[in-house]
C-alpha cells in the first residue's frame, strides 16, 4: 500500500484527499471552511493563516477517516486558487491580507499595466496572454501604490499554492501552470518576463522577488519537521510542485490530452481544454495558460456561477434541495425573466465593473422559481459564450466533463447540455482538484523512482486511466426541442449583454 495526499485550497475551503496508488482507492477525506473579506468596492481577501489552519484541520479529518498513520504518506501536492497575491518579507512573514482571484479592486491598475505595455495587442504579443483584472500582476501594482512602506519590505511574490508549498517545505518556487495566471509569465517560452516586471517596477524589487520556476513533474522538497508534527506526517514526506486549481482539476478529470473539455460549475465558472502547443489567438478573453503536465491549458473563466445562485438561494431561504425543486417548476426561459448575473463584475466578457440586473419582469413571472431558473440559465449562458470562443479557435468539444457544486444538480446538468448542445457527464470523484494534486504527487514519485512508464506524458496518462472514471449515471444528452428554445433565448441574452458574440453559429 503506497499512500499519497492531494490538498485543494479553494476560495471557500481547504480539502484533503488521501489515496492508495496500489488499489486506486480514496481512503479518506477532510475539509475545513475559510472566511472571506468581502466589500462593495470589489475587495475580496483572505488571511494566509486561515489556509494553514484549515489545512491542519482537514488533514486531521482525512487521517481519521482513512484510519491510517500520516507517516505512511509518501508524497503530497497542493492545488490552490489561482491569481492570489501573497507578499512576503525576507523573514517569510505575509505583509498584507491576500487579494484573491475574484478581487476587482485593482481594475484601474490592470488598465494602467496594459497601457504601460503599449495596449492590448502589444501586451498579448509580449506575454502570449492578456493580463486581466483579477490576475496577480494588477494586485502587485495596487500593493505598491497603496502600501509603499510595506513595498520596501517585499522579498517574495507567491501565489496561494506557492505559499502553502513554502509553509510546508521552506522552498520559494513557482510552477509554470499556476505562474501563467500571474500576468508576469511569458507563456510561449515559460519564463518570467523581465520587460513587464520592469515596467511595473523599474527599480527591480519585483523582478528579484519572483520565485524560481520548476516543472510540474518535479518534487520541490520534503516537509519541515515542525510542520510534519502539526500535520501528523513523516519528515520524509515529499512535496511535488502542485499547481493552480484549474490545472490540478484538469489532471483530476483526465483532461491531459487534446479533445477533452472540463467545465467547472463552482464559485466561478471555468472551461478549459488541453493543447500540446500554445494556441495562436488575438482574442483577449481566452487565457492561454500553461498546464501542470508540461503543455498548455487554454481557459475561459466567468466570475458568477454558484456565487450567483447562492445569492438567489439566500434571498428566498432555499436549501439545495428546495432550489432544485424550484428549477423543475420553471420552464426554459423562466417565463421571460432574464438576468445578467454579474454580482462580482465579470471577466468573460471583460466587464470588471458590471453589476447584476433583472429584466422583463411582470406581475406574473416574478416568482422564486423563475428567478432561480434565470440565475442558472444566465450563469450557463456565460459558459456557452466561452465555449463558442473555443470553437472560434477551431477547438472541438464532443463531451464536457462537469465538476463543481452545480454539477450535482441533474436539472442544471440538463440545462448545460441543452444550452451548449453538447453531452455532459460528471467524473466519479467530485473533488477534481484535490484528486489531480494527489495524482500529480504519484506521477512525480513514479518518475523519481523510475517506476511504471518513464515517459512523463505516458506515465501520467497511465495514472489518470487508473484513477479517473466517469459517472455514466450523470450523463445528459441535449434535448433537440429545448436546444432550439435555448438558441433563441441565448440570442436574446447576447442582445441584452450588448457585447459582440464569438463568430460561430449560435
Amino acid at each position: 500500500m503506497a499512500l499519497y495526499a492531494g490538498v485543494d485550497c479553494g476560495t471557500q475551503s481547504t480539502k484533503v484527499l488521501i489515496i492508495d496508488s496500489d488499489s486506486a482507492q480514496i481512503l479518506g477525506q477532510g475539509s475545513a471552511p475559510h472566511q472571506l473579506i468581502n466589500e462593495a468596492n470589489g475587495r475580496r481577501e483572505q488571511l494566509a493563516n486561515w489556509w494553514t489552519e484549515a489545512l491542519e484541520e482537514s488533514f486531521k479529518q482525512a487521517l481519521i477517516n482513512a484510519q491510517i498513520s500520516g507517516s505512511e504518506i509518501v508524497a503530497l501536492a497542493v492545488s490552490g486558487q489561482q491569481h492570489g497575491f501573497v507578499p512576503l518579507d525576507i523573514e517569510g512573514n505575509v505583509l498584507t491580507p491576500v487579494k484573491l482571484w475574484c478581487d476587482t479592486e485593482s481594475a484601474d491598475e490592470n488598465e494602467e499595466i496594459i497601457d504601460l505595455l503599449g495596449g492590448k495587442s502589444k501586451a498579448m504579443s509580449q506575454l502570449g496572454i492578456l493580463p486581466q483584472t483579477g490576475y496577480t500582476l494588477s494586485k502587485i501594482l495596487w500593493f505598491k501604490k497603496n502600501h509603499p512602506e510595506k513595498w520596501k519590505k517585499l522579498n517574495s511574490v507567491l501565489l496561494p499554492h506557492d505559499y502553502l508549498n513554502y509553509w510546508l517545505t521552506g522552498c520559494l518556487v513557482a510552477e509554470y501552470g499556476d505562474a501563467s495566471g500571474t500576468g508576469l509569465l511569458n507563456v510561449k517560452c515559460k519564463e518570467w518576463d523581465k520587460y513587464t516586471a520592469d515596467k511595473i517596477d523599474p527599480e527591480g524589487r519585483l523582478w528579484n522577488a519572483l520565485p524560481k520556476l520548476v516543472k510540474a513533474n518535479s518534487f520541490i522538497g520534503t516537509i519541515k519537521p515542525n510542520i510534519a508534527k502539526k500535520l501528523g506526517l513523516s519528515t520524509q514526506t515529499k512535496v511535488s510542485s502542485g499547481g493552480g486549481d484549474n490545472m490540478m482539476a484538469a489532471i483530476g478529470t483526465g483532461n491531459i490530452k487534446p479533445g477533452i473539455t472540463t467545465m467547472s460549475l463552482g464559485t466561478s465558472g471555468t472551461l478549459f481544454t488541453y493543447t500540446d502547443t500554445p494556441i495562436k489567438t488575438s482574442n483577449e478573453m481566452i487565457a492561454n495558460f500553461c498546464s501542470s503536465n508540461n503543455g498548455w491549458l487554454p481557459l475561459i473563466c466567468t466570475m458568477n456561477v454558484t456565487s450567483a445562485t447562492t445569492k438567489i438561494r439566500q434571498l428566498f431561504n432555499l436549501d439545495i434541495e428546495a432550489f432544485n425543486e424550484a428549477l423543475q417548476l420553471s420552464p426554459p426561459g423562466a417565463e421571460g425573466v432574464m438576468m445578467l448575473p454579474f454580482f462580482n463584475g465579470e471577466r468573460v466578457p471583460p466587464l470588471p465593473h458590471a453589476q447584476a440586473s433583472l429584466h422583463c419582469l411582470n406581475h406574473e413571472n416574478l416568482t422564486p422559481q423563475n428567478l432561480s431558473m434565470a440565475v442558472v440559465e444566465s450563469a450557463t449562458y456565460g459558459l456557452k459564450f466561452g465555449l463558442d470562443l473555443f470553437r472560434e479557435q477551431g477547438l472541438s468539444m464532443n463531451e464536457i466533463r462537469l465538476t463543481g457544486g452545480g454539477s450535482r444538480s441533474p436539472v442544471w446538468r440538463q440545462i448545460v447540455a441543452d444550452i451548449t448542445n453538447t453531452q455532459v457527464v460528471c467524473v466519479a470523484n467530485e473533488e477534481g482538484a484535490a484528486l489531480g494534486a494527489a495524482l500529480q504527487s504519484i506521477w512525480c514519485d513514479y518518475l523519481d523512482k523510475g517506476k511504471g512508464n518513464i515517459n512523463p506524458e505516458l506515465c501520467l496518462s497511465d495514472i489518470c486511466n487508473k484513477f479517473v472514471h466517469l459517472n455514466e449515471n450523470t450523463r445528459m444528452y441535449p434535448d433537440p426541442a429545448r436546444v432550439n428554445i435555448y438558441q433563441d433565448l441565448y440570442s436574446e441574452y447576447i442582445k441584452l449583454l450588448k457585447f459582440e458574440h464569438p463568430k460561430v453559429n449560435i
